[in-house]
């Protein structure tokens, strides 16, 4: 029997149901998870872009970072494929690394997919091929029969832990089933590749080949997603973190992001505002390399974006960024949030970007107390 929205409020993290909030109940949490369900998290792993046709070294190092829980922020295998068969196969061979495997043995994971494991690079809604990928990624991540991810119009998802005082909420939206068409950049009759590399030659910021979509009413997450995701950042929460496939604060990249979906973007804005969602931080992946970004005008405080990835794999350009903090950082990586729940003066937060060694490449402290409606 399915579970009611009232029940999997109260499983899922020990809440007693708020009738006013009910519709707006968190998911209930994989099999994988539901043990850790009433903890206050310390130390979540995140990471993004794992070629499952290399080796994967850097898992010895995310395992002895010692995380509660490991979040897969897209692009987890790369399928690029309309065969089902081969999508299976290529999860197969991710299964088979035996840095996740003892990953997938010792540490709970939640994941969300970006376009190569949706399927298809930098595909959209109108992937013919969504409803099996759908199908294969569920199975895969041990989704239950009854999971909302297998029928409701996109694999999005939000997820509650720990008691009152120290709850952590995790939302993971879907990008890509209710994608509008993406907007080019004109590059004045060059190829990318020729336009690439003379900015390159000439010692440029190198972006990709994407705009902002001029539409008003185009959308990388659909209006039944947006008004889910309005109804979980009013349930009751000390930090949330919206673990976004691709960068949500980056200032025009040229790759796939949330600026160039100008409806999107400030609407994540304005609906933090209306819904007084304070203590969110963004997490997010896709770019090949990691960095820190934050964004200080015309929102209701500091809006920051954690980015790392990827895990195997290696950006060989660096696009600009008007709102990165310090140096991006250029090699194999994995990120890692520690929470101090209980420093004087409220919580706080640390998140590292590090290397495949463990080593600490960029690190940011966040004062919780400053990620409050009206702080910025």
């Amino acid at each position: 029997m399915k579970p009611s929205r009232r029940n999997a409020l109260t499983l899922t993290a020990g809440l007693v149901a708020i009738p006013s909030l009910a519709a707006a109940a968190p998911d209930a949490l994989p099999s994988r998870a539901q043990a850790i369900a009433a903890k206050a998290l310390t130390r979540i792993a995140f990471g993004s872009c794992a070629k499952q046709s290399k080796d994967q070294p850097i898992w010895e190092a995310v395992l002895a970072a010692k995380p509660d829980l490991f979040i897969f922020l897209g692009d987890n295998v790369y399928l690029d494929t309309r065969d089902p068969n081969e999508m299976r196969a290529k999860y197969a061979q991710l299964a088979e690394k035996p840095g996740f495997k003892k990953l997938r043995e010792t540490t709970p994971i939640l994941a969300v997919w970006d376009d190569h494991d949706f399927g298809e690079n930098d595909a959209g809604s109108d992937y013919p091929m969504k409803e099996e990928a759908r199908k294969i990624f569920c199975d895969f991540w041990g989704e239950a029969a009854a999971s909302p991810r297998r029928s409701r119009n996109g694999i999005y998802s939000a997820y509650l832990f720990g008691p009152v005082g120290k709850r952590t909420q995790i939302i993971l939206p879907d990008l890509r089933f209710n994608r509008s068409e993406i907007s080019s950049l004109d590059l004045g009759g060059k190829s990318y590749s020729d336009w690439e590399k003379e900015l390159a030659a000439a010692g440029k910021p190198v972006p990709g080949p994407y705009a902002r979509n001029p539409e008003l009413k185009a959308s990388m997450l659909g209006e039944d997603q947006w008004r889910w995701l309005e109804e979980q950042l009013r349930l009751p929460a000390d930090i949330r973190i919206l673990a976004s496939s691709l960068q949500v604060v980056a200032d025009f990249p040229g790759w796939e992001a949330w600026i160039n979906y100008a409806q999107d973007h400030q609407r994540l804005i304005e609906t933090i505002r209306k819904t007084k969602a304070n203590g969110l931080i963004c997490l997010s992946g896709d770019t090949h390399y990691g960095e820190v970004s934050r964004l200080d005008a015309n929102v209701p405080y500091p809006l920051w974006d954690f980015t790392s990835s990827g895990l195997t794999e290696v950006w060989p350009v660096l696009p600009p960024n008007a709102l990165r903090v310090g140096q991006a950082y250029r090699a194999r990586n994995f990120g890692l949030i520690e929470i101090g729940w209980d420093k004087v003066g409220g919580p706080h937060l640390r998140v590292d970007i590090r290397g495949e060694q463990g080593q600490v490449a960029l690190s940011q402290s966040v004062d919780l107390t400053s990620l409050r409606v009206g702080a910025a």
